[in-house]
């Protein structure tokens, strides 16, 4: 399981991560003025209910900053948190700068995960996806 997969499984149980939409199948060179082909959409995502809500209702969150550290929502969570597990996670939401810079990498990390929790069906609020 991914590491996003596992941070939204233990935020909603049974929840599955949207996957990312196949890319089309290369076919014969289309002429220069046709249009672009179309890529289905991924299909709407079920709403699962409000992050924060569940988050702070967690054993340990109110020792934790889960709403601006990426250490400490793993932490939370139950998840590994080490710089290589980070990395990882970078990785898969490809996160496109220098991994040595971990602040920088943590404060990404930290917005794309709530953003991806929404596109997911997670409630989140705006000031965690911005």
């Amino acid at each position: 399981m991914s590491i996003f997969g596992s941070i939204l499984s233990k935020i909603f149980p049974g929840a599955k991560a949207a996957e990312a939409p196949a890319a089309p199948a290369p076919t014969a060179a289309a002429p220069a003025d046709a249009p672009a082909p179309v890529v289905a959409a991924p299909p709407p995502a079920i709403a699962l209910g409000d992050v924060a809500a569940v988050l702070d209702g967690m054993p340990g969150a109110s020792n934790l900053n889960w709403r601006t550290s990426i250490v400490d929502l793993m932490k939370l969570l139950g998840l590994d948190s080490s710089l290589d597990a980070r990395k990882q996670l970078a990785a898969e939401l490809s996160y496109g700068e220098d991994t040595s810079d971990s602040a920088k990498m943590n404060i990404w990390l930290h917005r794309q995960v709530m953003t991806k929790l929404a596109a997911n069906g997670g409630t989140v609020p705006a000031e965690l996806r911005d």
